[in-house]
């Protein structure tokens, strides 16, 4: 136990000052007693003691605090185990972790710690030359171990232990398996030093995983690094496996965007293997599009349909050359080409989106068969992301036709079914105009045939036991100041467990004091994926205001006013731009809470006047409120004060919010929202409108 620096100097003074005499001795005694007692009574202060000296490596130190905390703290004992296995692993010690380690491996409820306690003991083991145990020790947790670092650590024991071949072969689990983890290197690095020891008698790398390896690289942004692996790669390749890297080679050139070589390599290569001469095609398609020229994409799309019509990249194909019509607005080109990918392709994911295209297209001018197609796209796919919007559209045709009970039946589902979505508050706002008609019985019928998915309408909010345990244990660990041990600690249990809503709400309070709002929201997004289905009582309110949180008000609501904006709305955009981390950086080097470019942000600087801009400021919350108000006040007052329009504005551009309201007679701000082409900035719009009425209900009256 260390004792604080303030009391040992008084009690050296005490001790050193003779006026004091035999009662100021007596004194002091008693000072130390009362404290030893305190201290004594606090083994959380002990552990965050012993955490603090094990970061510092003063791990005699370490070992002498934690060691007695294992009985002082049995709802923490496999952290207090854990710690010192780690202090007596950095002092040397390693014949005594593995034993240390066992509170970690019987504790109730399963300790996050465990695959970690397995590794650090699978060194210790070697460390102290005991490669037997330690490779019985990984084998019997295989399936349990984080991954590339289990395959790292039993390519580290099978080599200690002498066994070569399976060490190799565990090396070159990591370096093809994770060619982006850093272990990757390491692995390389050891693979090398096997071949050379080996010779002949090394175990070649199978060129399925090589070929692997570089497609991985491909995928995740390489171009470069997967090109020389696929040029060294092909000559030991066979079959469809060559085709396939025959073709990722042009791949390659045109994620290097060297589109010209790209399309000369691609429309001279030959391959026999009908999946890859379909990647090929596609991949000229799209060399096609990207050098302007159209017939060819046209022509490539109907070569795809004529030789492989059930390949998945015609139907990417499809999708790809229909995009590219919608965006010029051409129903007559687009239509046939979705009609086409969900007639074909009805039980891929992008099914229900085509089909919602022709859907929409024919609602927005008018046809006489919208109804039917809108009822179509419910009966075939219940699931969409556009059946709420299906549901929607169906109510306003009703009441265009004056059935009030037919229009109340679709708006009491979108109601009832997406209580926290965009129609939703649509829905809830046409119900108030509608007269008091019953919900017609057909449209009722209607809907009891649909297979809607199951989802929680409500879901306890009280912790059952092991939630409880987990909650108990991480509010001991932050109240140690181990936040980032607490919030593992219930991440494990939100992952593992049955009651993950309960721990994100844990995990929303210790991140936002740790790390800000952003945080917090990101783990109710991530651990209560179908909140949004909740109805607002169903739920604390806490867990609303984490997953809707309004830090800066004050002075959001002062610029918000100053510009004429309602200030949930600007809450609601700043939720969607940057979830109110002031340090946010988009991919586009938009920055702040309200993601203006640097450039964008110099111009409304000289506009509003300010003295001084560097992009720096754009990180200062204050800053970013005031350009960002007025940035959206400006698009909004361009664009005749439609605020749908200028949502779309502020995320792709005033430009082409311009054009896109010239593209239909729109009879309400809806329909403009579900004629943007672009899947991101129509998610966008109608997230802002959503979170703003979920704003107004949870802080409206609580000002």
């Amino acid at each position: 136990m260390t004792m604080p620096n303030n009391l040992v100097r008084a009690i050296r003074a005490r001790w050193h000052n003779p006026v004091l005499g035999v009662i100021a001795a007596v004194a002091v005694l008693a000072t130390l007693a009362t404290w030893g007692r305190a201290a004594a009574a606090d083994p959380l202060a002990e552990l965050k003691s012993g955490v603090a000296a094990l970061d510092a490596q003063r791990y005699a130190a370490a070992i002498a605090t934690l060691k007695p905390l294992a009985a002082s703290v049995p709802k923490l004992a496999d952290y207090a185990a854990w710690f010192l296995a780690s202090a007596e692993f950095g002092s040397g010690n390693f014949a005594a972790v593995p034993k240390t380690l066992e509170p970690v491996w019987s504790q109730t409820p399963p300790s996050p710690l465990s695959p970690r306690s397995v590794l650090l003991a699978a060194r210790a083991y070697g460390q102290s030359g005991e490669t037997r145990e330690a490779l019985d020790l990984l084998r019997k947790n295989y399936t349990a171990l984080p991954q590339p670092e289990g395959d790292l650590a039993m390519a580290t024991a099978f080599s200690a232990a002498g066994d070569l071949v399976s060490a190799a072969v565990y090396y070159q689990r990591v370096y093809y398996g994770y060619p982006l983890a850093t272990e990757a290197a390491q692995a390389e690095a050891e693979s090398s030093k096997l071949r050379a020891q080996m010779g002949d008698t090394y175990p070649a790398a199978l060129p399925n995983a090589m070929l692997s390896r570089a497609l991985r690289l491909l995928e995740t942004g390489q171009p470069a690094r997967a090109k020389k692996e696929l040029e060294s790669l092909i000559p030991q390749l066979g079959g469809a496996d060559r085709d396939l890297a025959l073709v990722r080679l042009g791949v390659a050139d045109y994620g290097l965007r060297d589109t010209n070589a790209a399309h000369r390599y691609l429309a001279a290569l030959e391959v026999s293997s009908p999946e890859a001469d379909a990647e090929r095609l596609y991949y000229l398609l799209l060399c096609a599009r990207r050098l302007r020229n159209q017939e060819e994409v046209d022509q490539t799309t109907d070569r795809l349909g004529r030789l492989y019509p059930g390949s998945r990249w015609r139907r990417e194909a499809l999708v790809a050359n229909a995009e590219h019509y919608l965006n010029e607005n051409q129903m007559e080109a687009y239509e046939p080409l979705y009609r086409a990918c969900y007639e074909s392709f009805p039980q891929d994911p992008q099914a229900a989106s085509c089909h919602w295209k022709v859907a929409w297209g024919h609602y927005l001018r008018r046809r006489a068969d919208a109804a039917d197609l809108l009822r179509a796209h419910l009966r075939l796919f219940p699931d969409s992301e556009d059946a709420s919007a299906a549901l929607y559209f169906l109510g306003r045709l009703a009441e265009a036709a004056r059935v009030s009970g037919v229009a109340r039946g679709y708006y009491d589902e979108i109601a009832r079914e997406y209580p926290n979505y965009y129609y939703a508050a649509l829905a809830r706002e046409r119900l108030s105009q509608v007269d008091n008609t019953p919900a017609s019985a057909a449209v009722s019928g209607f809907l009891r045939g649909i297979a809607f998915p199951p989802r929680a309408r409500t879901r306890s909010f009280d912790p059952n036991a092991t939630a409880q345990a987990r909650l108990e244990r991480a509010r001991m660990l932050a109240s140690a100041g181990l936040e980032e041990w607490a919030e593992g600690e219930l991440r494990y249990g939100a992952q593992n467990e049955d009651q993950p809503h309960v721990l994100a709400m844990e995990l929303a309070a210790i991140s936002s004091k740790r790390t800000g709002p952003d945080q917090a929201m990101r783990y109710i997004k991530r651990y209560a994926p179908g909140y949004l289905y909740l109805p607002i009582d169903s739920a604390p309110q806490g867990f609303w205001k984490f997953a809707f949180p309004l830090p800066y008000r004050m002075e959001l609501e002062r610029y918000s006013r100053k510009n004429g904006l309602d200030p949930f709305l600007v809450a609601a955009l700043i939720r969607q731009e940057s979830e109110f981390n002031a340090r946010a950086v988009s991919r586009a080097n938009a920055r702040g809470l309200t993601q203006i470019l640097p450039s964008t942000g110099r111009e409304l600087s000289r506009r509003l006047k300010l003295r001084t801009y560097s992009a720096g400021q754009l990180f200062q919350p204050v800053v970013s409120l005031e350009l960002g108000t007025y940035y959206l006040k400006s698009i909004a007052d361009s664009l005749g004060g439609r605020w749908e329009a200028a949502l779309a504005g502020y995320n792709a551009g005033p430009t082409r919010a311009r054009s896109w309201l010239s593209w239909g007679d729109f009879r309400e701000p809806a329909e403009f929202i579900e004629t943007v082409p672009f899947s991101e900035t129509r998610g966008y719009i109608q997230a802002v409108l959503r979170n703003a009425d979920v704003y107004r209900r949870l802080y409206a009256s609580a000002k």
